[in-house]
């Protein structure tokens, strides 16, 4: 007998969707590809391609001398960008610290200013020092043990400060918040691929 093969037609239309199939995963594939090929990088003016620059340290008005507290207390204002806690002591000296309490930065200006030359942080009780911003003790309440022990003790930064007419001036450097916020920016881009526009 004479027998011929006669291709099923069911056997073709599955032929026929499997190469379709194949060269949609081909081209998705090449297509992703071409996605992490390097390309060239536009020049742009912006924010997001600043450069750091040097320390510029300069006094800045913060808060006018009507606002200053009353002996023992403290109050918050902003000089050259950054947070500054202004702390009285009980004679009437006035301090320069940074406003942002360690570990979990709550506002310094809210603590309460004491006797022994420091200021303690409202919530977990660490007392900083008024001179140096050195940490005189750390975390000491209850809430503080528990939440400090998992932090190593760092201390807030001090500035010089001065009364210019009704003014309070601080020494800040008025270069650092663009450069954070240039290494703050450089990090953003990081999370999607390189800041200079290239992948990894």
């Amino acid at each position: 007998p004479n027998l011929k093969y006669v291709p099923n037609s069911n056997f073709i239309q599955v032929l026929i969707i499997t190469l379709k199939m194949k060269s949609v995963i081909v081209a998705t594939l090449i297509g992703s590809a071409a996605a992490f090929a390097p390309a060239s990088q536009v020049s742009r003016g912006t924010a997001l391609n600043a450069k750091k620059t040097g320390p510029n340290l300069k006094y800045v008005p913060c808060i006018s001398t009507d606002d200053l507290p009353a002996p023992g207390s403290a109050t918050s204002g902003v000089a050259g960008g950054l947070a500054i806690c202004i702390a009285v002591d009980q004679k009437g000296a006035v301090y320069a610290l940074g406003d942002k309490c360690p570990p979990v930065n709550q506002p310094l200006s809210f603590g309460k200013v004491t006797e022994d030359g420091t200021i303690a942080d409202p919530v977990l009780g660490t007392k900083f020092s008024l001179k140096t911003g050195e940490v005189v003790s750390w975390c000491p309440t209850g809430l503080g043990k528990l939440v400090g022990g998992l932090f190593d003790p760092v201390g807030v930064p001090t500035y010089p400060v001065k009364a210019k007419g009704k003014t309070v001036e601080v020494q800040v450097d008025v270069n650092y918040k663009a450069n954070f916020e240039a290494e703050y920016w450089s990090g953003v881009l990081d999370a999607q691929g390189k800041a200079n526009g290239k992948y990894y």
